[in-house]
């Protein structure tokens, strides 16, 4: 990126998505190599008033090595201070930005995929517990890097596939627009919009189905859909993922049944998954398989107690600009968010009234994958039985 593209993806960052308020406390997380926007972020903030502003690196390759060398028993040990870090972070009420990928899509590639399913890092399930409490204005963006776009874009050479990936990036994330936080407030609104008239619907169950994919899933009696930005305890307005096309809900973890394919290869920490079909019964996904990957997807769906049940249930209409560019960015928060998607484990409170939190899914992992397109039909099933058109093509009939 030039310094311009990276100063206004800074101040998108800092101004608008995380939102970062006057005397906060600002960590910025973001992979080796990505340091000219971890400054650019620093500068923003201090400009806006943050207090403190700490920059975390996280390596990849250092991953790869412990990987590849440590004894296996070791894999799954995290520190204790990482995730005290975090719970400290949630006392400050400090703000959040995250750049993606930490680990760039293909450095794992070689590494055996049981073994990688066992360290999660650079994620820390005690993440989970700071959002749900809502303790911090956080915000997850992308920026390019050199493996990544040479997967994306595998035809052409390393300069042109970084060029290419750097100018789809800034189109959806809407920097190419004179104003892109005027932007982000209209398709904002559009999200909430979309939420509320699912809310109202007070359906018992969603049925999506289209070609290899007949799955229904159930929702809490207190269901609540969620769209675009959201508030912390606190009242600071932020949106958690930029770009973000998406409205989701949290589903009931026992009530899930039937078969999904993926229409997206997914990145699971830094291992591709593709051709994805996942068969569920009684809420848990019994029968995972792939063409690649499913070995590292099954060892995360074993994980905990309920790795294996639903903790998130997204829709996504075709008015994003992410679908529109017809490009696979193996990477999670620009995938999920050019198809209507589900995940496996914990889930948000905010998705549901408080009486039903307690029978939320409470795993330590979250995987998103896709599941929707323009053929897929998504349906919504109330009480009595009715069944109301949801998604048909991929634009809303509700």
């Amino acid at each position: 990126m030039d310094q311009q593209a990276l100063d206004r993806l800074a101040a998108l960052a800092v101004g608008f998505s995380a939102n970062v308020q006057a005397g906060q406390i600002l960590t910025i997380e973001a992979e080796t190599g990505m340091e000219p926007i971890v400054r650019a972020v620093a500068e923003a903030a201090y400009k806006q008033g943050a207090r403190f502003v700490e920059p975390v690196y996280y390596d990849p390759y250092v991953k790869r090595a412990r990987l590849l060398n440590a004894d296996e028993e070791t894999l799954d040990f995290v520190p204790k201070w990482l995730g005290d870090r975090l719970l400290a972070l949630g006392d400050e009420h400090a703000a959040r930005i995250v750049f993606v990928p930490r680990v760039s899509p293909g450095v794992l590639d070689g590494v055996d995929p049981k073994r990688a399913g066992r360290d999660q890092l650079p994620d820390l399930k005690e993440r989970l517990e700071v959002i749900n409490k809502r303790l911090i204005n956080w915000t997850i963006l992308p920026y390019p890097t050199p493996p990544w776009a040479e997967l994306v874009h595998p035809d052409l050479d390393a300069d042109a596939a970084l060029a290419k990936l750097t100018e789809e990036l800034a189109y959806v994330c809407r920097l190419d627009l004179e104003d892109p936080v005027a932007a982000w407030r209209e398709r904002n609104e559009s999200l909430h919009s979309a939420a509320k008239r699912l809310t109202e619907h007070k359906f018992d169950a969603i049925r999506l189905h289209g070609p290899g994919t007949d799955l229904t899933v159930g929702l809490l009696p207190t269901s609540i859909w969620e769209g675009g930005t959201t508030s912390t305890v606190d009242g600071v307005e932020h949106l958690p993922n930029l770009p973000t096309e998406e409205v989701f809900t949290t589903p009931d973890p026992a009530r899930a049944d039937g078969v999904v394919r993926a229409t997206k290869p997914l990145d699971v920490g830094g291992t591709i998954v593709s051709g994805l079909t996942v068969r569920f019964e009684g809420g848990r996904a019994v029968d995972i398989q792939a063409d690649t990957g499913a070995d590292i997807l099954r060892e995360r769906a074993a994980f905990d107690a309920d790795a294996s049940r639903l903790g998130e249930l997204a829709l996504v209409d075709k008015e994003g600009r992410i679908g529109r560019l017809g490009t696979v960015f193996y990477n999670t928060l620009l995938d999920e968010n050019a198809a209507s998607h589900i995940a496996l484990g914990n889930a948000y409170e905010l998705g549901v009234g408080e009486e039903d939190v307690p029978k939320i899914n409470k795993s330590a992992i979250h995987i998103d994958f896709m599941i929707g397109g323009d053929d897929v039909d998504v349906t919504g099933l109330t009480a009595a039985g009715d069944e109301v058109p949801v998604l048909r093509g991929g634009t809303w009939q509700i």
